[in-house]
This record gives structure tokens, sequence and C-alpha cells, in this order.
């Protein structure tokens, strides 16, 4: 890019650096989408584990963070055991909601 460009755009005032996936708005999200079989911290609803027959690893785990961000955001998309998709997600709600829970290691 240009010295040209460059000043033009800061002139402009825009910004030249992509968006980046926001935990804060994440948080938002988790909140409305996740939160009620994550649990508020990630460690997972007991009640709701034990229903379903099922472990919750919580989201801290050295396994979950372990996991790519491909690999989260796959699950999100698409389920994983008997977690379904979660819909209605953009793919930035999806990447915002990654950092989010990169957050709770």
């Amino acid at each position: 890019m240009t010295a040209r460009v460059i000043s033009c755009a800061v002139l402009l005032g825009i910004s030249m650096v992509p968006a980046i996936a926001g935990p804060t708005e994440g948080k938002e999200v988790y909140d409305s989408k996740c939160k009620a079989c994550h649990g508020a911290t990630g460690q997972g609803n007991p009640g709701l584990a034990k229903m379903l027959k099922v472990e919750m690893r919580p989201l801290g785990s050295k396994d979950v963070q372990a996991a790519s961000d491909a690999d989260l955001k796959k699950i999100v998309a698409e389920g994983k055991g008997k977690m379904k998709p979660i819909s209605g997600l953009s793919a930035k709600q999806v990447d915002d909601v990654v950092a989010f829970v990169r957050t709770l290691k």
C-alpha cells in the first residue's frame, strides 16, 4: 500500500486494520446463546449435563483451550455430540464467541 493511500485513509478516518474479534461482543452472544448450557463462567450446567447424560468439559479447560479457533468455530456452527449447532450467528459473532471463550482459560 502506498503512503498516499494510507495518508488518505487516515485523513478520512478509515481504518486500515481489519475488524478483530472481540471478547466483549462475544460475551453478549455467549450470554444469549450459550450460557444456559455452558454456564456463566463456562463450567457447564450440571443439571443439564446429568439430564443429557454427558460430561461438559469446562470451556477454560486445557483440552478446550488447546482446540484451534477453527475447531471451536466448527463446533459452534455444526454442533458436537449432543450439542446442537448454534444458528442465526454471523461469522463475526462466531469469531467473537471464540474470542470470549479464550478469556475463560
